[in-house]
């Protein structure tokens, strides 16, 4: 079966997470927004889809599998994950695991309302003086805090979840790779004290399908409009 991925069709944004997991699993899905118009894809089509969706999801991503429809990254990626062999066979690790996964999506709520401290819908002109107070707390406070946890969460082996390759494993992929484009003085300064978390995400990018997905024009850039934006005035040792 197909996936239908739902989200919208110029940014990384939450969509990413999942789009990890599938090109990490091989499996076969269809980014519906990024087709062509004439075949249903666009933002407005997005909308039109979101809007007749059944059960109604709040906002995208949405991944579609036959009559099922779920939304939300998290709730995603613990559905995807025993499918596709990228979360543990026993309930405890699968709880770990969503544990782990829900902290990685509070850091990325975070690096967004560094940007738009006040208002998602306000442009971060609008804003651009609280950021920059957002911005100081998160890279003093906040980055130290996520990271070091996830650095202690590697003690114990090769992945977040021990010895095997897990969806917060790409999603902690996604994390890192993210910050370094947007605050890439402040992870420069940070690396020192994050070796493992540096190297779970060189791990991840050497592995072949993401490899791969990575050089493909599948993978959007980083861009201002998504989660992780470059706004030098943002960042800092």
């Amino acid at each position: 079966m197909t996936y239908e991925l739902h989200y919208w069709p110029t940014i990384q944004g939450r969509g990413e997470f999942v789009r990890l997991v599938l090109e990490e699993a091989g499996a076969p899905y269809v980014d519906v927004a990024r087709l062509p118009e004439a075949e249903g894809g666009g933002a407005r089509a997005l909308a039109e889809t979101l809007a007749r969706l059944r059960p109604p999801p709040f906002a995208p991503p949405v991944l579609v599998s036959g009559v099922l429809v779920i939304a939300q990254t998290a709730n995603i990626l613990a559905w995807l994950g025993p499918r596709h062999a990228l979360a543990p066979a026993d309930e405890a690790g699968r709880l770990h695991v969503n544990q782990l996964q829900l902290t990685i999506a509070d850091a990325v709520d975070e690096t967004h309302e560094t940007h738009h401290p006040i208002a998602a819908s306000l442009y971060y002109e609008d804003q651009r003086e609280p950021a920059r107070a957002r911005a100081e707390r998160f890279r003093g406070q906040r980055m130290p805090k996520f990271l070091g946890y996830f650095e202690r969460a590697l003690q114990d082996g090769a992945w977040l979840a021990g010895e095997t390759l897990s969806y917060a494993d790409l999603s902690l992929f996604q994390l890192v790779r993210g910050l370094q484009y947007a605050f890439p003085k402040r992870m420069e300064a940070l690396s020192a004290t994050i070796p493992r978390v540096l190297a779970l995400a060189d791990r991840i990018e050497r592995r072949p399908r993401i490899a791969a997905y990575l050089a493909s024009p599948r993978r959007l850039a980083f861009n201002e409009e998504g989660i992780f934006r470059r706004y030098p005035e943002l960042d800092g040792v």
